[in-house]
């Protein structure tokens, strides 16, 4: 029966539009509202465009939205709503991986598919869950591409840790602990902060006094914004400053120029990647939506085309799309997609990731060097007046 689902699906990206029975019933669950609506917005706008060619391959989504304003509580209750009385056959989301930790739980509770599209915390897919697929890359891949990037331009000895705490923030600092001692770097400094404080002064000038050669951070928009400002105030200027992707990839953060100027942040796509028509996908995202699209564009793009593909093929019957989408191969704009069990993990797809570095305002790819289309700025140029 498994062999036999991924032939059929193996090629669902690739073959031409067929005409559909009947329309794909499915949920979207994402921050629309609330402080992580910026990010929100790019998975939005990635549905958008998955649902523009799924119509165009004869499939007609009937798509039911909900708003869970990045809270696990409300996010569990759409769910719910969406598992019961909407009786959607898969469900792609949420955003956070508070949120998708939590939602997880309950597509096992309702046996309904999830597919999370950008949460990277690593618990998510380490649960024995059946009913829940990932197709963002995990914390420990994000830390693991900087960390590696980072010792092959150079030679750090020292790393300080900052970051968020929550479920994200937590994950990918332990990620990024245990990648930096297998490196032989140093922890010289952690601190889980408050999200949304106003002041980071104090712990950048503790990571400042404990002088590491690499500043680690993790959070969302706003608090990235503003701990490089505050990084730049205090003088915190190591040998590179590295972002966990999140707030550190958006467009509103590489706009700050006086203080994005070669920050590194991890990534899971970017336009200059070979995969099938990516170039053309950003130039279409562009000027659709006035803005590049963001890595989490991307996957809520891809995620949406697995998910409506996967469920055109077996109709509504929730169990036949749960062996569809274990069993399945997708080849699109993330390369080639499908979800294994390994080193722990259950439904978890193996991401490629990349390093974008903000160079004068604008992303650019700079690791790993085969995908690359510029040159790293190495090290960190310090801060201009």
């Amino acid at each position: 029966m498994k062999r036999a689902v991924a032939l059929m699906l193996a090629v669902m990206w690739i073959t031409p539009a067929v005409a559909m029975a009947e329309t794909v019933k499915l949920g979207f669950v994402n921050s629309i509202t609330g402080p992580e609506a910026p990010i929100g917005e790019n998975l939005s706008n990635g549905v958008i465009l998955a649902i523009e060619d799924l119509k165009a391959k004869g499939i007609d989504v009937d798509l039911i939205k909900e708003d869970d304003t990045g809270k696990p509580e409300k996010s569990m209750a759409a769910l719910e709503k969406l598992a019961t009385r909407d009786k959607v056959v898969g469900i792609v989301g949420p955003y956070t991986s508070a949120t998708s930790n939590a939602d997880a739980k309950m597509a096992e509770r309702y046996k309904i598919p999830l597919l999370i599209p950008a949460a990277s915390k690593e618990e998510i897919t380490r649960q024995n869950l059946k009913w829940t697929f990932r197709t963002s890359g995990t914390t420990g891949d994000y830390a693991s591409i900087l960390i590696d990037m980072a010792t092959k331009l150079g030679s750090p000895k020292t790393i300080a840790i900052l970051n968020e705490n929550t479920d994200f923030g937590v994950s990918a600092a332990t990620s990024a602990k245990d990648i930096a001692a297998k490196k032989g770097i140093k922890v010289v400094f952690e601190e889980a902060y408050s999200k949304g404080s106003p002041d980071y002064r104090s712990t950048l000038a503790q990571a400042k006094a404990a002088n590491p050669d690499l500043v680690f951070m993790v959070s969302y928009v706003a608090d990235a914004i503003l701990l490089m400002r505050q990084s730049r105030e205090i003088g915190l200027s190591p040998m590179a400053f590295l972002g966990a992707g999140a707030g550190f990839s958006v467009e509103q953060f590489a706009a700050e120029k006086d203080i994005s100027n070669g920050i590194f942040s991890s990534t899971q796509w970017t336009q200059a990647v070979p995969w099938s028509n990516s170039k053309a996908w950003y130039e279409r995202y562009e000027k659709k939506f006035g803005k590049a699209p963001t890595y989490h564009a991307a996957c809520a793009y891809a995620s949406m085309m697995i998910m409506g593909e996967a469920a055109s093929k077996v109709g509504g019957d929730r169990e036949k799309l749960r062996e569809a989408l274990n069993a399945g191969k997708w080849s699109g704009i993330l390369g080639e997609v499908s979800f294994q069990d390994y080193d722990g993990y259950q439904n978890q797809r193996k991401a490629q990731m990349l390093v974008e570095q903000v160079q004068n305002g604008k992303y650019v790819t700079v690791w790993p060097t085969e995908l690359t289309d510029k040159k790293p700025i190495w090290p960190f140029p310090g801060w201009t007046k």
